[in-house]
């Protein structure tokens, strides 16, 4: 213990914080693990009360400190724990091993008569190679005991480093939530020097109803960039783009517009790059906006063999903080190692920009991961930082791998396997995208399929029109989608009539497969059935009502036409067999992938030799200032 004590900021790695008034209490398990007869009293965002007679930990998510991140890949070797307290009660510091494994570290027991006694405890970094997390517990007897300023600090300050912030909007209400959130901590503020906002919607930013508070308080850090819809490739882009020609900053972190932001996640990014022992991309976490203690996704990477991205080897999905803690759960004490972070939040410092280059002119999906494959060739890593997040909307409430962005999900993934992937990939590409053909064609989902065999002829095309389809792709994209049936939506199934099967039929229809013999059996049924003329009244009354979990092809390669909801529930399409449609594009696709598998080799060089030109920062400025 020490007397009176003022912590330099610089020493700061992570603060420990408590949640906001405005926080719905389904996100208190992510700050603070209290049994269910206590309740601590949350005074501010920096001070609590824990009751009397109670233990309370801070093994949480956002209040652990996560050493064997700290220990792989910066300068600090020992972490001090510094607080200030008031009342009666005893402190312990736990650190875990990588197997999840707790270990009592050090503890002490505060008195204090209505004054404040500041705490100081030291823990070593060096048993944290391979996984394990460090937090402290509080217990009380007779007495409450307030606690005010916790952080996890270093004996040292870090090198003072600022950052600007790039944002790309077509929400402005959920921009203007963000830009709000930014500016409530002074502490934040002091190391966000600029804040970018590329405007790309019909509805501006300036125009809506909140953004002069948000702009007073930001004040002449932020600036509002209107220009074409770019896609985030354009808006994230813009915001690299601004920062690194005109601003002096150390670092930019882009971010999502649609995200509820824990402040804290800019300091706690910005303290681990400026610690960092080289430069290292910092990407945050994604918290389900829908679930709020849910951490949906943390670490990832793209699978080189595949090209597809999946979480990284180690790493927990979707796991719920309220049902059961950090401390609980071993599988989340391992270090992981990532190879990308999703643009819903990451920060890069500067050197890293100026030795990769910009991002590719893709328009969406891709870019990001991309983009740190292109870095980590170039010796700069991304570390997905535990304790530094956002809340999201998560991937399993969408289904956009159908929708209007699958020509994106699939020209650009063809791109980045061409320049990336050491192996001979293409034989896999081609069976896998084949499989995926005969899925969706089965499915009615001819809109799908019309788009990805639009994707790859533009793969086959080349490079040279990438920056062009930057403001094209997308109207191409909707008008040719819109032709198919499968892509008209309505609010709901009432809009149509009722449908002709009945409910046993429907039921037996459901139920999916376990077996490869009798799924190989309903794949040929199926195909079958797909090249006999529909039922005469099936394009204008529905067969079936299939809600969206239950969208699968060997349901829907069985009907004539089914109305479909969409994956998060807001529109419902109406799916029409088309015998001629399904040969058409069966033939086109087979033609594709032949050309793919024949050409692929070829094109692999042709988009190497143009990613200089594709990244450079002369192309780039051509699309925003031409």
């Amino acid at each position: 213990m020490t007397g009176e004590r003022s912590v330099d900021q610089n020493c700061v790695l992570q603060r420990v914080i408590l949640p906001r008034d405005e926080d719905p209490l389904d996100v208190r398990p992510l700050y603070l693990d209290e049994p269910d007869t206590v309740h601590c009293h949350v005074a501010s965002r920096r001070s609590t009360t824990v009751p009397p007679s109670a233990k309370v930990s801070f093994a949480t998510y956002f209040n652990a400190f996560p050493a064997s991140y700290w220990k792989r890949w910066t300068t600090v070797d020992e972490t001090v724990l510094r607080m200030s307290l008031r009342g009666s009660g005893r402190v312990d510091v736990y650190r875990s091993r990588p197997s999840g494994e707790i270990i009592h570290v050090e503890g002490h027991y505060v008195r204090s008569d209505g004054e404040w006694t500041d705490l100081e405890l030291a823990v070593s970094l060096k048993p944290f190679e391979d996984g394990g997390w460090i937090w402290f517990d509080v217990f009380t007897d007779e007495s409450p005991l307030e606690i005010r300023e916790a952080a996890w600090t270093a004996r040292q300050p870090l090198p003072e480093q600022t950052v600007a912030i790039g944002m790309t909007t077509m929400r402005p209400v959920d921009a203007i939530i963000a830009l709000r959130t930014l500016g409530e901590d002074p502490a934040v503020l002091s190391v966000v020097k600029k804040v970018f906002v590329a405007d790309q919607g019909p509805v501006k930013v300036r125009d809506t109803k909140g953004f002069a508070e948000a702009a007073a308080v930001l004040g002449d850090r932020l600036e509002v960039i209107e220009q074409d819809n770019l896609g985030g490739a354009g808006g994230f882009t813009r915001g690299m783009f601004e920062a690194i020609e005109h601003t002096d900053v150390d670092q930019i972190m882009l971010m999502d517009d649609d995200i509820r932001l824990e402040p804290d996640a800019i300091l706690r990014s910005n303290a681990f790059a400026r610690a960092a022992a080289e430069p290292v991309i910092v990407g945050s976490h994604m918290l389900s906006l829908h679930s709020r203690a849910k951490l949906h996704s943390s670490a990832e990477i793209v699978d080189l063999n595949t090209c597809f991205w999946r979480p990284a080897p180690g790493a927990v999905t979707d796991h719920d903080f309220a049902q059961e803690s950090l401390r609980e759960t071993e599988e989340l004490h391992q270090r992981v190692n990532a190879t990308y972070n999703g643009w819903w939040m990451c920060l890069f410092p500067r050197e890293v920009v100026r030795r990769t280059g910009y991002p590719l002119p893709l328009f969406i999906k891709w870019d990001d991961a991309e983009y740190s494959l292109r870095a980590l060739e170039k010796g700069f890593p991304t570390v997905s930082l535990p304790g530094s997040a956002v809340w999201h909307m998560p991937w399993t409430s969408k289904n956009d791998a159908t929708d209007w962005q699958a020509y994106f999900h699939t020209r650009n993934r063809l791109i980045l396997a061409a320049l990336h992937s050491p192996y001979d990939v293409k034989n896999g590409i081609v069976k896998h995208g084949l499989k995926l053909t005969l899925r969706h064609l089965l499915s009615m989902e001819y809109s799908t399929v019309a788009l990805q065999q639009k994707a790859i002829e533009d793969f086959l095309a080349g490079p040279s029109s990438l920056f062009d389809s930057l403001r094209s792709a997308l109207p191409s994209v909707r008008e040719l989608r819109a032709e198919y049936s499968d892509a008209q939506t309505q609010p709901s199934a009432r809009e149509f009539p009722p449908p002709t099967f009945d409910q046993v039929r429907a039921e037996a229809l459901l139920v999916p497969s376990t077996s490869k013999i009798t799924t190989a059996k309903r794949a040929a049924k199926s195909l079958l059935h797909n090249f006999r003329e529909p039922a005469p009244d099936a394009a204008g009354r529905p067969q079936m009502n299939v809600p969206a979990l239950s969208a699968r092809w060997f349901l829907l390669g069985n009907l004539d036409s089914a109305t479909v909801s969409t994956a998060d529930g807001t529109a419902v399409a109406f799916y029409k067999r088309d015998p001629k449609e399904f040969r058409a594009l069966a033939k086109r696709a087979a033609r594709n992938y032949r050309r793919l598998g024949q050409e692929w080799d070829q094109l692999k060089k042709v988009y190497r030799n143009a990613l200089p030109e594709l990244t450079s920062t002369e192309s780039w400025r051509k699309v925003f200032e031409g």
